[in-house]
């Protein structure tokens, strides 16, 4: 017995204005044995999730044959034409959006007109963000347009990490030094002011905290560990050139530093003065 045919499509509620990231609509259809749209062009993006049945999907010339779990999306402009199976037609959620940041924020999830096919197996996850993005747009929530580019958003990132292989797979033997040292890097970068642990960092970043210690000692000649404190270091001599309103206890504290103590201990071992008298030295030039 075939599903029985139904569509739903709900509009933004507070704006359809493009911006910087719009979400304009989304909608939902168990579509009939068949059902074909194009070959046409449209001038926003549309993303698919298939959430059963089976279709092709033509894009560029080439054909995509599609099922449950599978998203296709078509690009503003581009020829494309689809249509669901003669006898297991699918069942789709779609949204649609434009703006200024959709170029850059689809090549960051790697997808395309050459790769316009994310494939997120079993998960949910896909479904649930677009069925987010119509329940606030049929509640008409005042803030819509602000939610649904959020929810957008987690659902380019849930496409795109479906596309990247495991954190053991990225790296191996020849390109273990750049890809993870960035990581790292990256990592401390941003969470210097942190009570940071190399141990959580390392099971953030998939990996073991032995293996990261041993890699990035090998390739920049210090341990994570040291490269943190000389980054706190490095943070602190900048705040003690730059914000002389701020007292040694304070700058302390703003680059990681619980104790101030052990930061004036540090900070004399590494540029020979303690931060007062560093400090007092700048005033002296």
């Amino acid at each position: 017995m075939a599903p029985e045919f139904f569509y739903s499509v709900v509009s933004n509620p507070v704006s359809i204005e493009y911006g910087e990231l719009g979400v304009l609509f989304a909608g939902e259809s168990q579509t009939k044995p068949g059902h074909k749209l194009g070959p046409k062009v449209y001038d926003f993006y549309l993303l698919h999730h298939i959430l059963s049945g089976r279709g092709t999907f033509v894009c560029k010339g080439t054909e995509y044959r599609l099922g449950p779990g599978q998203s296709f999306l078509i690009e503003p402009e581009s020829l494309i034409e689809y249509a669901s199976d003669g006898s297991d037609p699918w069942r789709y959620r779609w949204v649609a959006f434009a703006g200024a940041r959709c170029a850059g924020l689809v090549s960051a999830v790697g997808l395309s007109a050459d790769r316009p096919v994310a494939d997120t197996g079993r998960s949910r996850r896909p479904a649930a963000l677009i069925g987010r993005i119509r329940r606030c747009f049929r509640e008409g929530r005042a803030l819509a347009h602000i939610e649904a580019p959020g929810y957008l958003q987690l659902l380019l990132a849930a496409l795109g990490d479906a596309g990247r292989p495991a954190a053991d797979e990225r790296i191996g033997p020849d390109d273990e030094g750049g890809a993870l040292i960035r990581q790292v890097v990256r990592y401390l970068s941003t969470q210097y002011a942190e009570p940071v642990s190399i141990e959580r960092m390392a099971k953030t970043l998939g990996f073991n905290r032995a293996y990261v210690s041993r890699v990035f000692k090998r390739h920049t000649g210090m341990t994570p560990v040291a490269f943190l404190l000389r980054l706190r270091i490095d943070k602190a001599r900048q705040l003690l050139r730059e914000r002389k309103e701020l007292t040694v206890e304070q700058i302390a504290a703003s680059v990681g530093f619980q104790d101030p103590l052990y930061f004036s201990k540090q900070f004399r071992r590494t540029y020979g003065l303690p931060p007062t008298a560093y400090r007092d030295s700048l005033r002296e030039e």
